[in-house]
């Protein structure tokens, strides 16, 4: 399980890497493991300010249907729009070209509140 030292972590299985004010963020090679193949991801908020833990989407796999949610506050600046034509990208390439959202980051302090690398491996028994 590939779990990169140099970006943060939610319980909920997104991972955040900071750009400047921007924060990418996508879900972690465990969630997309544990989803399965996915099929299709759903995400209408683009240009939304939404609060931390809000529900930002949707990704669907072949067995189930999951919540992506918010791992800081901020808006929405941008959406991957790739993804609606091969969400399958998110299992080949979570951390890369699998990102899912921009979030121009509107609470710093939130960042330091998300896990490390090894606090994120700790609570998926990696």
């Amino acid at each position: 399980m590939n779990i990169p030292a140099e970006l943060k972590y939610t319980k909920d299985h997104e991972w955040v890497r900071v750009e400047g004010d921007v924060a990418v963020v996508g879900v972690t090679d465990y969630a997309q493991g544990e989803l399965g193949d996915i099929v299709y991801i759903e995400i209408e908020t683009e240009g939304d300010n939404l609060d931390q833990e809000e529900v930002f989407g949707t990704v669907e796999a072949v067995k189930t249907v999951s919540d992506l949610f918010m791992p800081i506050s901020g808006e929405i600046v941008e959406v991957n729009s790739s993804l609606s034509d091969a969400p399958e990208t998110v299992n080949t390439d979570p951390y890369g070209n699998g990102w899912m959202i921009k979030i121009k980051v509107s609470d710093k302090s939130q960042l330091d509140e998300l896990l490390s690398a090894d606090d994120y491996k700790a609570e998926v028994g990696a």
